[in-house]
């Protein structure tokens, strides 16, 4: 994920920080819409390593 200068790579499955750096505020917001979204993101993930055209998946609001 890409926000404004900082880039990061975070686990679907926990959340989990893998590469990069995010802001603690912005992580905590991320991780909270990584749980609204799990299911989405796993089927996104599915359809990518499938080839396939993925789907959007509404931002945090």
């Amino acid at each position: 994920m890409k926000y404004q200068d900082e880039e990061a790579v975070i686990s679907i499955s926990d959340g989990v920080l893998l590469e990069g750096s995010l802001k603690t505020n912005k992580m905590k917001l991320v991780q909270a819409w990584i749980e609204i979204h799990k299911d989405e993101l796993f089927a996104n993930w599915e359809l990518a390593i499938n080839g396939e055209t993925i789907f959007k998946i509404d931002p945090l609001k």
